[in-house]
């Protein structure tokens, strides 16, 4: 159910009633309070809060007449949260199994947090070596947003279940270990050593593990884990700052993209402090409307004529120059500005559109990719409203870009709200992520842009031509138009003549777009590369 900060239950999902607890009336329009016993809303809303608060799933378990539930929010919007109740699965403990032939992973996070302090005591109290170890799980979040949570927990359940033992046999020399998760893509390892090439090794194969692919149902999953560690003694000494510090060492592995475990060091360490800096100028510049779009030209392939203007975003900074979009973008959706710069960008392509319009061809659109929490947002449609109001851009010459995992997360009735606005609609890198092609042939979109990753590689792999066909292919069959990222050079451009896409943007047009926002004389005019290839 869909409940808001205040414990207003906004929509029900239709779920299966949970067991023993189901409400006595329709839940939604009702306060919390008026649907269950008041610890259990009292729980429920504190719970919002929470998630809400630190933007993350937040979780619990309470007892109900005997029996265990599981409760989870997750942050749907800046004030309220998705909740689910369910029976609480039985065994997820570091008791032994049924079989008793091994301890199952510590899931509960409340019990996993009370052993891991009993550990750090103990250590204290024997000198026993400790390490502790946080794995982020790229990936599972996707599969919630784009599935279901049911779905991704039982992903992640069994990439949990086949990890190897966590008390090997003391001949072995390997050491020991146990598991806890601390949110729906976070787990933690202690281990029991300090030596780093112990623990490297002890990670990586835990890492390993988790990174072979899934087979759930007839659909095959992977995951991406990234690794930090922190030592006790060596890199902080309590509870909290251990965690924190192994945190970190694993957001410096994800940020890199390295595969590798990461040691939380005095260079980690410096650079969390940078990134917290940077997050205050990312605020600042946000309200400054220091972020602006740089323009790249999309055009005709057969014929090099312009069709649109995709923008992108840009920030220069004053002092530390040119910070790359995925630099900037991630930390905006870790510190929850990602939606409010999607917001004020949006708000200024009014401006953009003025110089644009006066130096283009009448029928050519202006572009402007969305970002995801501004997509999901109930506010969407309505910024957009915003911008095409009198004086704005006209509904005829925008064009809004949704990533593909976007779209298929995306409420249907507030798509249909885009078209009501006469707003052109595209789905974005196409070929990247799990779509549905019931959504889209279904959705009034315009178009499907195949990611860059494939296009720019077409004319030297065989899969990114094979993964090139399928997408066009896909938006013939669906009636949409099938537009082409990194169209790098000449042969790339026959390449998707030959499979049938019209339109696309790359290096072969480089600077032509900027060119015209800041050269009327360039207005309407096809580039010389693709004008000579055209009339070859």
């Amino acid at each position: 159910m869909l409940v808001r900060r205040d414990g207003l239950v906004l929509e029900h999902g239709g779920g299966r009633d949970t067991p023993g607890l189901a409400p006595a009336t329709e839940p939604a329009g009702k306060p919390l309070e008026a649907l269950w016993p008041a610890p259990l809303a009292t729980l429920l809303k504190q719970l919002v809060r929470k998630s809400i608060a630190q933007r993350t799933a937040a979780e619990s378990r309470f007892s109900h007449r005997g029996r265990e539930y599981t409760i989870a929010a997750t942050p749907r919007a800046s004030d309220r949260a998705i909740c689910m109740i369910r029976p609480a699965e039985p065994g997820l403990t570091d008791d032994t199994s049924e079989t008793g032939s091994r301890p199952r992973p510590h899931l509960d996070r409340r019990g996993f947090l009370r052993r891991f302090k009993d550990s750090l005591s103990r250590a204290a109290l024997r000198e026993i070596p400790i390490a502790v170890a946080v794995i982020h799980i790229d990936g599972i979040a996707d599969i919630a947003q784009v599935l279901a949570s049911t779905v991704s927990e039982q992903v992640m359940s069994a990439a949990i279940r086949r990890l190897p033992a966590q008390s090997p046999e003391p001949q072995s020399g390997r050491p020991a270990w146990y598991l806890g998760q601390l949110s729906e893509s976070l787990l933690a390892l202690v281990v029991e050593s300090t030596s780093r090439d112990a623990i490297e090794e002890c990670v990586s194969g835990i890492c390993k593990s988790l990174g072979e692919p899934i087979q759930a149902g007839d659909a095959e999953f992977h995951l991406t884990p990234c690794a930090g560690v922190a030592i006790l003694g060596q890199d902080a000494s309590s509870p909290k700052a251990l965690l924190d510090h192994a945190r970190a060492a694993a957001a410096e592995a994800r940020r890199t993209g390295s595969t590798a475990v990461c040691f939380f060091s005095d260079t980690v360490r410096l650079r969390t402090l940078a990134r917290l800096d940077l997050a205050r100028e990312l605020r600042e510049a946000i309200d400054a409307g220091d972020i602006r779009l740089r323009y790249v030209g999309r055009h005709d392939l057969r014929t090099g004529r312009l069709s649109a203007c995709v923008g992108y975003l840009q920030w220069s900074h004053p002092l530390r120059g040119e910070i790359r979009p995925a630099e900037f973008l991630r930390l905006a959706a870790a510190t929850g500005l990602a939606a409010p710069l999607s917001r004020a960008v949006l708000a200024r392509l009014r401006e953009d559109f003025e110089l644009f319009a006066a130096r283009s061809r009448p029928d050519a659109r202006i572009s402007f990719g969305a970002l995801r929490h501004h997509v999901l947002h109930e506010d969407f449609a309505s910024d957009v409203s915003r911008l095409l109001s009198a004086d704005g851009v006209p509904a005829e010459r925008l064009e809004l870009r949704i990533a593909e995992k976007v779209f298929v997360a995306h409420e249907p009735a507030r798509l249909a709200a885009l078209e009501t606005l006469g707003v052109r609609v595209v789905i974005d890198e196409v070929g990247r992520a799990t779509g549905s092609l019931d959504l889209l042939a279904r959705a009034r979109i315009w178009g499907l842009q195949l990611d860059r990753a494939w296009v720019a590689a077409l004319t030297t792999e065989p899969t990114a031509r094979k993964v090139c066909r399928a997408g066009i292919a896909m938006a013939v069959a669906l009636g949409l138009v099938p537009i082409a990222t990194g169209v790098d050079d000449a042969g790339i451009r026959e390449a998707l003549l030959e499979l049938g896409c019209p339109l696309g943007s790359g290096d072969l047009y480089h600077g032509l777009a900027a060119d015209i926002m800041s050269n009327p004389a360039l207005a309407g005019k096809a580039p010389p590369a693709a004008a000579d290839s055209s009339r070859n």
